[in-house]
């Protein structure tokens, strides 16, 4: 039977979505900022029958992909926001809906999982992002696709190249491509006596490819912002993550400061641009980074913000994600 003859029928009204989350422990997240709790309360708005897993409880028996799951109850209390049920063993393929939101690092590990989780989507399972998806958009590579979107960008592993081009553009950001939260982020300018040993870190002395982009001076006062995508369409706000006086980095992990925006007409040309090739591509929840007006990221794995723009907003951007998930399985 083929992966497509094999799919889930719509459920009735009589029929609770399954849906399972995997995603870092639970009790160590900051519930006023976590985007999964806010995708948990609303999937539990909808009377959706909610089990919870991390990545060590998963696993494939004879090609099967299998879980230790338990039921989970979730709460919008900042002292109290989740209960868990006795764990039990259950196969993947008897859920509708799998979120995988598991933060970084994107290393073999998620990689493994991605192929777990895959097995479930042969089998008729909606993974939300698409395991293929998570595994081919390096969330700083995939910037390449769309080089109109973007500003000039070298990705490397020679560091006379990267000279060359902090040579051009006289100031210069350098990072690693497996990051995220702002790690392990550097600020160049033509004349830094640290850029030999900068450049021999991220690339492990010419072994390891890392990225180098123009540095763009709109973030100290615009910040760099967030755009949450949801099925190829963007959410009615951007969270401008505006860096603190003592560093470069647009990161809330890095102490930035987030104040939500409203769209403008770039910021929907960018999105255009990207949107329908992730909705293609079966990328339901994902995260542009847009300084100046130019995509920096594409952030596919677990990307966040929308706690922070409910608050300052009213919204519910992950009843939009819901939205699409229900339109999905019918």
């Amino acid at each position: 039977m083929s992966p497509a003859e094999n799919k889930v029928s719509p459920k009735t009204v009589s029929q609770p979505v399954r849906v399972v989350v995997v995603m870092d422990p639970i009790s160590d997240i900051k519930p006023a900022k976590d985007t999964t709790l806010a995708m948990l309360l609303a999937a539990q708005e909808r009377g959706w029958e909610i089990w919870y897993a991390e990545q060590r409880d998963l696993w494939l028996r004879d090609g099967v992909p299998m879980a230790r799951l338990a039921p989970l109850t979730v709460k919008n209390d900042l002292e109290d926001w989740y209960a868990l049920g006795e764990s039990q063993i259950q196969g993947l393929s008897e859920f509708d809906v799998i979120l995988m939101r598991k933060d970084p690092p994107f290393d073999m590990e998620y990689i493994y999982t991605t192929y777990i989780l895959e097995r479930a989507e042969d089998a008729g399972v909606l993974v939300v992002n698409k395991p293929q998806g998570l595994r081919d958009m390096n969330e700083k590579v995939y910037t390449a696709w769309f080089p109109q979107c973007c500003a000039p960008t070298l990705i490397t592993r020679d560091m006379a190249d990267m000279h060359a081009f902090l040579k051009e553009h006289r100031h210069i950001v350098c990072k690693p491509l497996y990051g995220m939260g702002g790690r392990s982020i550097f600020v160049l300018e033509q004349k830094d006596k640290n850029a030999n040993v900068i450049f021999e870190t991220m690339t492990e002395y010419g072994t390891r490819f890392a990225i180098v982009q123009k540095y763009l001076p709109e973030i100290v006062e615009s910040g760099d912002s967030r755009i949450l995508v949801i099925d190829g369409e963007p959410a009615p706000y951007a969270l401008a993550r505006i860096p603190s006086a003592t560093d470069n980095r647009g990161n809330l992990a890095a102490g930035a400061k987030g104040v939500g925006r409203e769209l403008n007409e770039r910021d929907r040309w960018l999105v255009g641009q990207i949107g329908p090739e992730l909705r293609r591509r079966g990328m339901l929840f994902v995260g542009l980074d847009v300084i100046g007006g130019y995509v920096t990221e594409i952030n596919v794995t677990s990307p966040t913000g929308v706690r922070e723009l409910d608050k300052q907003f009213g919204t519910q951007i992950a009843g939009l994600l819901m939205d699409a998930i229900e339109k999905r399985l019918s």
